[in-house]
């Protein structure tokens, strides 16, 4: 009988498991592993936006420091890496948005730039700008303005705020709320 085949999925999740219940020798392990990965596809996000590869190092860190304080928050009955990609995309997002200064003197994120943050590693990079606007479009009225406020237009939540009438309060949840449909969908093959 053949052994099944070990993935970053089945080590990293069973790693977590063990964790939670007192043996944190994988856990260590899994760090490394993850940061690995992690660090690849950060560099590469940050070069698509033109930000430099030493804000690299700070965007893992964050990312790192999120998974650990919230490492009790993954469903551990449910797959870990779309949750592993989440907080790396949100924390890339974060990142962004505290240089949004110098992003819009440096550079104006297309929409397929923008979509790029949150395409998987294996996802190619020729995303059809097209594909991405459908799916903004199928978001609920108040997300889709305030995804294209600050996900296109590069906005902060304030600027988006005071630009659409909101809350700000209300322009995070509805950014977050959209991010997660459109990860939902993407992770779905859902990307029409």
């Amino acid at each position: 009988m053949d052994e099944p085949v070990s993935t970053p999925e089945t080590t990293w999740a069973d790693a977590l498991r063990r964790e939670r219940a007192g043996d944190a020798s994988g856990y260590e392990v899994f760090l490394r592993e993850y940061s690995a990965v992690l660090r690849r596809v950060v560099r590469r996000h940050l070069a698509i936006v033109g930000l430099a590869s030493s804000d690299t190092e700070d965007v893992i860190q964050e990312v790192l420091i999120a998974i650990h304080s919230r490492r009790d928050q993954w469903d551990s009955s449910r797959p870990l890496l779309p949750w592993l990609a989440a907080i790396g995309r949100y924390k890339i997002i974060d990142a962004l948005r505290r240089r949004n200064t110098e992003l819009r003197i440096r550079s104006h994120l297309t929409d397929a730039q923008w979509l790029a943050l949150f395409q998987d590693e294996c996802t190619p990079p020729s995303e059809d700008a097209a594909q991405i606007e459908r799916m903004v479009s199928d978001l609920p009225p108040t997300e889709q303005t305030v995804i294209r406020k600050m996900g296109m237009e590069g906005l902060s939540p304030r600027q988006t705020a005071h630009t659409t009438g909101m809350k700000e309060g209300t322009v995070r949840v509805a950014f977050h709320r959209g991010l997660a449909r459109l990860l939902k969908r993407t992770q779905n093959g859902e990307n029409r």
